[in-house]
């Protein structure tokens, strides 16, 4: 596939996003809780330990061997074991609905919403997931089926907010740098307002550090 991606700092494990279609989908799977480096890097070091990225034959695979190889040092993920459970039966799926090629679930498909759909049964792939993948295929493959924008919103846009619009170190710096300003804001990466329970637990965290920080400063000031 030709594309323009850049996201791992890594050539070997960026140009296998690039080349294979499973490879990116278990990248954009891992990408959650953990820096988008180390999630995409994820397809690369499971390769390298197995010597393939074939999804029928990570499927055959026994699922607490493969679980116990993805939780190796260094893991592929900071949760590696329930991680190695979805993209054991997201390698599942493709084999047997695409044909053992992760490419093939947009390969020929016309209408975005068809796209967005099939991404969606995929574990891992929620909404707000399959979305930032439409937009991934559009901006940094040219795979652009028709109304991709629309339901990609609002992760079609020029923003630099995702891995979708990442094509040079440079980018991934700006991508980054969104992410912190947005947090900052108590938003996501949608620029929507974070939902109340985590926006509370951020404040308490925040609270938190002040205190302690404020508990330091008394100590330092009474042992003068």
């Amino acid at each position: 596939m030709k594309s323009d991606l850049y996201v791992t700092g890594k050539p070997a494990a960026d140009r296998l996003l690039r080349n294979d279609g499973t490879a990116l989908l278990i990248g954009m799977l891992l990408d959650q809780q953990v820096p988008m480096e180390w999630a995409f890097t994820g397809p690369f070091t499971i390769s390298e330990r197995l010597g393939h990225l074939e999804p029928s034959r990570i499927a055959a695979m026994d699922i607490d061997q493969f679980v116990a190889m993805c939780c190796e040092k260094p893991a592929i993920h900071r949760f590696p074991a329930s991680m190695a459970r979805r993209i054991h039966e997201l390698c599942a799926m493709i084999a047997a609905d695409y044909r053992d090629d992760g490419a093939n679930v947009w390969r020929g498909v016309a209408d975005a919403r068809e796209l967005f759909a099939r991404l969606r049964k995929f574990p891992g792939f929620g909404d707000e997931k399959a979305r930032i993948f439409v937009a991934l295929l559009a901006k940094r493959f040219g795979v652009a089926p028709e109304g991709w924008q629309k339901v990609a919103t609002p992760f079609g846009d020029h923003r630099m907010r995702t891995v979708a619009d990442i094509d040079s170190a440079a980018a991934l710096l700006k991508v980054r740098r969104f992410k912190q300003l947005e947090k900052a804001r108590d938003r996501d990466k949608a620029s929507k307002p974070l939902k109340k329970k985590a926006t509370k637990q951020r404040s308490a965290a925040r609270r938190s550090g002040a205190t302690k920080r404020s508990g330091t400063s008394k100590a330092k000031a009474s042992n003068k």
